[in-house]
């Protein structure tokens, strides 16, 4: 089997674009690939955050993507800083990278932007322990959403940069982008974001979930009950498309073009669909929060074996590099 590699941040409670955009279609691949999935804490680090928090955001983000259907005993979980081989092999990394590449990355302008007092060289370097974390255990297929295509563009070049200087030692990796649109935050100006706080979490309750749908932006220019709207612009029909069935799809949309439906009904109907698919998921991820140890054992067991396979490439690499 081929093998797959993606991370995702302890940014604390995960959301419904987590969950929409990367884990559910994680889940679909448990059979397909050989699947690491990676806690990324040292991503994190690169914007300010509590430190006193960090741990059970750390729990709690491993806790919910088991509860989606990441199941131990097909997958390896682990956290990123507990192979310490992932940043070895970014410095590495970096000696083969052009700093332009890197001044050419988009999430670094809108990361620069975002946290004006706080660009530092993480930041800047992200892609190249990006490339890192997928190159060190050759994984060869990454799911991204279409906003990180260019860091796995990236993270090709590093490979082939690498190999050419050194011997041909890394796959370059192609991404899975799953054909689900972009989904937006609530505001419909941004993407989903904790930090933003235009999202709605994995954790929330039905009546919270109503709650932050009733104030999601829809259709700008559809002023009143009775103005039509348009359906093709409007983040709720693409969260409808990604929760709801084809009739209900197409009874939302047919009916916003006619003002046959107002938006707070078109809301409270993807509220519904968006409350059965989460409940489940939620009383597991209570379970798991409920019994931390139990989420401990997964992540040291996918730590013992991502350090195996890591100290092996790292092994390798330094011997074509003259190191060893």
């Amino acid at each position: 089997m081929k093998r797959l590699f993606s991370g995702i941040q302890p940014s604390g409670d995960l959301h419904i674009g987590n969950y929409l955009g990367a884990i559910r279609n994680w889940v679909r691949m448990l059979t397909e690939y050989d699947c690491i999935f990676c806690i990324v804490d040292y991503h994190a680090i690169t914007i300010s955050y509590e430190v006193e928090t960090m741990q059970s955001r750390i729990i709690n983000a491993a806790a919910e993507c088991i509860a989606c259907g990441l199941n131990p005993d097909e997958c390896t979980i682990f956290v990123q800083s507990h192979v310490p081989e992932h940043t070895e092999l970014a410095w590495i990394f970096n000696t083969v990278t052009p700093m332009g590449d890197l001044g050419r990355m988009t999430q670094f302008k809108e990361k620069s932007e975002q946290h004006k007092q706080n660009v530092n060289v993480g930041l800047f370097d992200y892609p190249v322990l990006q490339a890192a974390d997928i190159l060190i255990y050759k994984a060869e297929a990454v799911p991204v959403g279409q906003d990180q295509i260019q860091h796995i563009e990236f993270s090709r070049r590093v490979a082939r940069a690498f190999n050419s200087r050194y011997g041909e030692t890394f796959p370059e990796p192609f991404h899975l982008t799953p054909n689900i649109g972009r989904i937006m935050g609530l505001d419909g100006k941004s993407k989903m974001s904790k930090s933003l706080e235009n999202h709605i979490s994995l954790s929330d309750s039905p009546e919270a979930i109503k709650k932050k749908l009733a104030t999601a932006v829809t259709d700008i220019n559809r002023k009143r009950r009775n103005d039509p709207g348009n359906p093709e612009i409007c983040n709720i029909l693409t969260l409808h498309r990604l929760l709801s069935t084809e009739k209900e799809i197409e009874y939302v949309g047919t009916e916003c073009r006619k003002a046959g439906i107002g938006c707070i009904e078109c809301k409270m109907i993807l509220a519904k669909n968006m409350t059965a698919e989460l409940e489940p998921i939620r009383e597991r991820a209570r379970e798991l929060k409920e019994n931390p140890e139990r989420v401990r054992e997964v992540l040291e067991a996918g730590k013992r074996r991502c350090r195996t396979i890591a100290a092996e490439t790292v092994r390798e690499v330094k011997t074509k590099m003259g190191l060893l």
